[in-house]
This record gives structure tokens, C-alpha cells and sequence, in this order.
């Protein structure tokens, strides 16, 4: 992922992921929460929760997602406004 960029806001109505974090740091809104994660590390996103990854550092992200079940056909994305702590 680009320095600078980011996802954006959504939630899956039946799918889990989880992110693991290969190279650089990633931040994460999720549920009106900011959560920062470093190489080798990971977090699990439940079903229904509004999140989106960002990265905010002037390098290189890499980081694996797995999603349980699929997401095809499993996204709803969001307005910004619609999660009132969430940067933008």
C-alpha cells in the first residue's frame, strides 16, 4: 500500500479478517478506535464493524489480509460522517 493512502471506510455483514502486518506500520479505524500496527504483528477485524486501513507513514506497506468467510459480495462501504470518530 502506498505511503499516504488508505481504504475506504466499510464493514462485511458476515466476514472476519484479519491483517498481518509484513513491512511498515499500519493504522486502522475501526469502530471509532485507532489502532496502530507495526511489522509482525496483526489484528482481527469481526463482522459488522466499520473499519479501513490507512497508511500514514512516508514508506512502503505490505501486510496480508485473510477474510473468512469471502468478502465477495460482502462489503458495504460508508460515508466518513457515518462513524463520527474516524479521521478522515
Amino acid at each position: 500500500m502506498p505511503a499516504g493512502t488508505r481504504e475506504q471506510l466499510h464493514f462485511h455483514t458476515e466476514a472476519q479478517q484479519f491483517f498481518y502486518v509484513l513491512k511498515g506500520t499500519a493504522t486502522f479505524y475501526s469502530d471509532g478506535q485507532t489502532t496502530t500496527v507495526g511489522e509482525h504483528q496483526g489484528i482481527l477485524i469481526h463482522p459488522k464493524t466499520p473499519h479501513y486501513i490507512a497508511n500514514e507513514t512516508a514508506g512502503v506497506l505490505e501486510f496480508l489480509v485473510i477474510s473468512q468467510p469471502s468478502t465477495n459480495a460482502d462489503r458495504t462501504e460508508l460515508d466518513a460522517s457515518q462513524e463520527p470518530s474516524a479521521a478522515v
